[in-house]
């Protein structure tokens, strides 16, 4: 058994390094752009005065970090060749992801935004695999290149992690001879709403609630007459561009459906496996971040004349948490490989528990790791001259968004368990 990672991977991690030393970190530093990042990031980047969204500037230099990327082709590294990417595995975005993590807080990779000069592009992918070829050819291209931007729109107040209880609907209606469908409900936590041109909004076309068929993706243009952003929710870690949405008498064309109609849900569950195992990777490098920050600052601290770093009280906690980070390392890195050898329906029949395994355990060790660095580091730990409480504050998100840690274990238990997954169990028969 080989645990070596391939050569070309390893190089590319060089190759990276250098882009960011080259390209970002001195744009990082000029017009005091480090404001960004330093003890000012949360008041730098937030327009407290304009609901609490991200400040202009902060999303222009987002923008102009992700050109240099995408000049260098860097950006683009996940998307098959035919977008201009490299046809990016699974494990070699979880090994850059983590790399790029376990640098800290930076220009290179801020995922407050789900920003980083190696790009995620799921939704392009959803337009790839189940758009018509009109479809293709208008949101694949301005999608990736910035001139279009896309909001998930799936989630809803009363309802959560739980989709198949929808209660925004959909239904046909001809207007001026077109025909088309009306569009009513309420959506919540629609994630860049601020920016986006268009929302891809999940509505109920037919059957009951809580069926998982019957829920239609429509692609709606944030112009569009009777959708409105009602407000921003203000969250732990600001800014915010997470609004609630209401949709009165919201009109689309029949053309609009992303997707056969009533399986809307097969898109939502498109990307999940990939953007987790990336989710899971990220929390695991800030995670090693953490402790390598905590366990070089126990070197030097010296109180009473010797090193914090001489007390078991200090070193256990840290033990445990890198023993943690090298044993959750194995399984991501196992999970992406064997994900790269099988299609999505494969993965989903095979590798769903091992990926829910990966996302919640990585999200809840960062959080753990973040805590016990303040701890560490005491006093200035605990303010926002060290990274860690923005580190907390972020990852502490991600055991909720992108199915919460319960679903993950949910899904773990149900495949341990024999109620789903290629061990399910047959339903005992009626006596």
């Amino acid at each position: 058994m080989d645990f070596d990672l391939p050569q070309d991977l390893r190089d590319y991690l060089g190759v990276l390094d250098r882009f960011i030393d080259a390209e970002i970190k001195p744009l990082e530093k000029v017009d005091d752009n480090i404001r960004f990042f330093d003890h000012r990031r949360e008041w730098a980047r937030t327009d407290f005065e304009r609901g609490g969204l991200p400040r202009h500037d902060w999303e222009r230099l987002l923008t102009e970090a992700k050109k240099r990327a995408d000049n260098a082709g860097h950006l683009r590294y996940a998307l098959p060749k035919e977008y201009g990417g490299k046809d990016g595995t699974n494990l070699g975005m979880a090994v850059i992801r983590e790399h790029l993590a376990a640098k800290g807080l930076g220009l290179h990779n801020d995922l407050q935004n789900e920003h980083s000069i190696v790009g995620n592009f799921p939704i392009v992918l959803m337009f790839r695999d189940f758009g018509t070829a009109q479809q293709r050819a208008d949101f694949i291209d301005s999608g990736i290149d910035g001139r279009r931007a896309y909001a998930f729109g799936l989630t809803e107040p009363d309802h959560g992690s739980d989709a198949t209880h929808m209660e925004t609907k959909a239904a046909p209606e001809t207007r001026d001879g077109r025909p088309g469908w009306r569009i009513d409900g309420e959506k919540m936590w629609i994630t860049n709403m601020h920016i986006a041109t268009h929302c891809l909004l999940f509505a109920r076309t037919s059957g009951q609630a809580g069926d998982a068929k019957g829920i239609t993706c429509f692609i709606v243009p944030n112009s569009t007459p009777g959708l409105v952003i009602e407000e921003y929710l203000w969250t732990f870690n600001m800014p915010t561009d997470h609004p609630r949405l209401t949709l009165n008498n919201v009109w689309v064309p029949a053309d609009a459906i992303l997707g056969a109609p009533d399986k809307g849900l097969d898109l939502a569950q498109h990307f999940v496996h990939e953007n987790r195992i990336r989710q899971a990777a990220s929390s695991l490098g800030a995670a090693q971040y953490c402790i390598t920050e905590a366990v070089q600052y126990a070197r030097d601290r010296k109180p009473f004349g010797e090193a914090l770093a001489k007390n078991q009280a200090i070193q256990w906690p840290l033990v445990e948490l890198a023993t943690q980070v090298e044993m959750l390392r194995l399984l991501i890195y196992k999970t992406a490989w064997e994900m790269d050898r099988m299609s999505k329906p494969e993965v989903a029949l095979h590798l769903s528990d091992k990926v829910s395994m990966c996302n919640y355990w990585a999200n809840r060790l960062v959080c753990d790791a973040a805590d016990r660095a303040m701890q560490v580091h005491g006093g200035i730990g605990y303010s926002r001259h060290k990274p860690f409480e923005h580190i907390y504050r972020h990852h502490r998100r991600y055991r909720i968004t992108e199915g919460a840690e319960e679903i993950q274990m949910r899904r773990v238990a149900s495949w341990l368990f024999g109620f789903a997954g290629p061990k399910k169990m047959p339903k005992p028969k009626a006596t």
